[in-house]
């Protein structure tokens, strides 16, 4: 919305462009005076609803009802029309019929609004064109007004006591450190209105975001001094390049930015001509997206609550250290290490210090360890638990410790766990909660009395581990750091471009020929058209080779078109012989790579968020495997490192059964490189398919490669 805003942009030529989002969204978020169109006084409307619910939570701000049928409405009084009004106000929302959504949109424009909201979905049967929403956004654009909507459910500023709602809801929405923006009405409503142990800074239900988008609010949000995390629940991404813009200064002000997103399947890979292209048909562009610019993903809403819960302390991981529990059950303790081992949380081995300073806390028969199991008997365990934790927190390896205890409301033992985790957080410089291992506890007093003291309640066990995880990979997030540089010359750049942009599709022999022109090593081929050629290059090259077919086949190993170690002239001329008969005389004579770990290498130019780098284990069944990661080119071989010790076939790459290990750091090298090819050629490539590379002890080589050009534009 805001780049549009060029009036604004002119007179503040001065200020960032962060500032002037601030300042406009300031009348939307922050409004000091709100008209409401659309009040009634009707029992049980969505009308009468808006402004009960405009000061549940105590708004000092003026608040108009607007409509002609009214003289007071909810003790307020109520006029005619936006013309009536003592002043002009900073918001105006509007509740009405989408049949006069235009109208008194213009009226909202007409009185000098700096914002609107749309409850409305602004769609109309038999409309004109351009259709309603569009015409709305145009109006809001021309006139610089901030637009919240349409199919907005409203947005909620605890910080201002300010509700605007068309619907009722609760009262004691809690003021906290979590900036909540939903597309979905529903999904904003779940965190919003029910358990309060969430506290806001803002809640936003964005709606069709025809004005201020997600990438808007992120950026008013970061510059309110109470916000600790934002949450975004997003069904769409609009303009990849700004939010990752707001994304980057969340992370480098060290603002965490958990997204649980949905549609996140592609149907992209149907069309896929490459063995990469099939593999990202998933959501790998997205998650890729989201890890280059150091935002955390969560796959469901208890998820996104309980990290959102664990962001919003006052106290964030140190930069070192790892995970530490503490239970009250043995059998719950074990339940929890099994599922932090598949969930792969690390457990912080304490010190022979530690051990001896937690043990005189415990009963007789109980072990000083990590993770803790320190029940015994209930004499004075309020204070056997806090020194207990106090000493299992001061480990210097440990990052955060979490007591995994059933509480529940209304009960001696809980309120005393309570205690002690308060008293041990109140001191505490690192992050302490409280985890349940059962979703459906009765603990909503006392989760909402922790709460207000800065010490999260997590329902269930999986939501808390999955919580720190999120955490510490986020403290351990990459950093920018210097793009790798190209090792072709901008001649060599400049050639491989035109060739490219003609639109047509590279052989495997000029694909290998591309790889090696950008440093990435790849094993020497020779194309040739009948057999004395092959019979010459293969002595060239030296036995053993490979031979194949290089006529037009994407996948040559479907078709039978590759034989591998060909020891002989004598072999040479028996797979030629089959190839020519079948395929066509023109074959590739290759190297014969020595054996080792099959890497999959690939690449994907697709949408906006930029080109993608796969990295997969490779071979003929790599589609069927299913083990790939995925990064936004360029990467360094660092982050390639990363890549591959994702994959689950990565120990054979530190040699198993006998095997050498293979050179791991030539391989993070050969990525490295391949990445910075794909970024400088990513406006007129589509798909890379190197597969395999060929890792092992003396190195790291590329045995194919299929290249799919951009379609050239008509």
């Amino acid at each position: 919305m805001f780049e549009n805003v060029t009036s604004d942009l002119a007179m503040n030529q001065a200020c960032g462009q962060a500032e002037i989002v601030g300042r406009l969204m300031d009348a939307l978020l922050k409004p000091q005076s709100v008209a409401l169109i659309g009040a009634s006084s009707r029992q049980s409307s969505n009308g009468l609803a808006m402004v009960e619910m405009s000061r549940i939570d105590g708004y000092k701000g003026r608040v108009y009802p607007i409509n002609p049928n009214y003289s007071e409405i909810d003790g307020l009084k109520c006029y005619p029309s936006l013309d009536a009004l003592p002043e002009t106000v900073d918001l105006v929302v509007l509740a009405i019929a989408n049949a006069n959504l235009e109208e008194a949109f213009d009226g909202a424009v007409a009185h000098g609004a700096k914002a609107i909201t749309v409850f409305g979905s602004a769609f109309l049967d038999n409309d004109v064109a351009p259709a309603l929403a569009q015409r709305l956004k145009n109006k809001a654009v021309d006139a610089g007004i901030v637009l919240c909507g349409p199919n907005s459910m409203g947005l909620y500023n605890p910080g201002i006591g300010l509700r605007i709602a068309g619907f009722p809801s609760p009262e004691g929405l809690r003021a906290g450190g979590i900036a909540f923006v939903a597309q979905s009405g529903s999904a904003f409503s779940a965190l919003a209105h029910n358990e309060r142990r969430l506290g806001f800074t803002v809640c936003v239900s964005s709606g069709s975001e025809l004005g201020a988008t997600a990438a808007d609010y992120i950026e008013w949000s970061l510059q309110q001094p109470e916000t600790r995390v934002i949450g975004l629940f997003l069904e769409q991404m609009r303009n990849p390049k700004r939010f990752a813009n707001v994304l980057d200064r969340a992370s480098s002000r060290d603002i965490p930015v958990v997204i649980l997103k949905v549609g996140r399947t592609a149907k992209s890979a149907q069309m896929a001509l490459s063995h990469t292209g099939a593999l990202t048909g998933n959501d790998q562009s997205f998650l890729a997206f989201c890890r280059k610019y150091g935002a955390v993903v969560v796959e469901d809403l208890d998820e996104f609550a309980a990290t959102l819960q664990f962001f919003d302390q006052p106290r964030r991981l140190p930069e070192h250290g790892a995970f530490a529990s503490m239970h009250d059950s043995g059998g719950e303790r074990e339940l929890t290490v099994d599922i932090a081992e598949r969930l792969n949380v690390e457990y912080a081995e304490i010190s022979s210090e530690t051990r001896g300073r937690i043990q005189p806390f415990l009963d007789p028969g109980l072990h000083a360890e990590n993770p803790l199991d320190a029940w015994g008997t209930p004499g004075n365990f309020v204070e056997r638990y806090e020194g207990a934790l106090n000493a299992l927190l001061a480990d210097e390896n440990v990052g955060t410790a979490v007591f995994f205890s059933d509480i529940r409301d209304d009960y001696w033992y809980s309120a005393g766990v309570a205690q002690a985790v308060l008293k041990v957080a109140m001191k505490a410089a690192k992050p302490v909660a409280i985890a349940t291992n059962y979703s459906k506890t009765t603990n909503s007093e006392l989760a909402l009395a922790l709460a207000r003291e800065g010490v999260p309640v997590i329902e269930g066990t999986r939501e808390a581990l999955l919580a720190y995880r999120h955490a510490s990979h986020w403290r351990n997030r990459p950093r920018h750091v210097e793009a790798p540089a190209p090792h072709a010359d901008a001649t060599t750049v400049q050639a491989w471009r035109t060739r490219l942009s003609s639109g047509n599709d590279l052989s495997e022999h000029e694909g290998l020929r591309l790889l090696a022109h950008f440093g990435v090593r790849a094993v020497e081929t020779t194309r040739v058209a009948n057999l004395k050629d092959a019979c010459d290059a293969a002595s060239k090259i030296g036995y053993p080779v490979v031979l194949k077919t290089a006529t037009g086949h994407a996948h040559k190993s479907d078709v039978g078109g590759v034989r591998l170690n060909l020891k002989s002239a004598e072999d040479l001329q028996t797979a030629y012989g089959d190839l020519c008969n079948r395929l066509g005389p023109e074959v590739l004579v290759s190297a014969m790579a020595a054996p080792g770990v099959e890497i999959g290498l690939g690449a994907v130019v697709r949408d906006e968020m930029g080109p993608l780098v796969v990295v997969s284990a490779g071979g003929v069944l790599i589609e069927h495997l299913k083990d790939s990661n995925a990064a936004l080119a360029p990467i360094s071989a660092a982050e390639a490192l990363d890549l591959l010790k994702g994959l689950r076939i990565y120990p054979l790459l530190e040699g198993v059964r006998g095997n050498l290990p293979a050179d791991i750091e030539s391989l993070a090298t050969l990525i490295e490189r391949f990445s910075v090819l794909v970024t400088s050629l990513s406006d007129v490539i589509s798909e890379i398919d190197v597969n395999p590379v060929i890792a092992n002890a003396s190195g790291a080589v590329a045995v194919d490669a299929l290249v799919v050009a951009k379609p050239r534009k008509k």
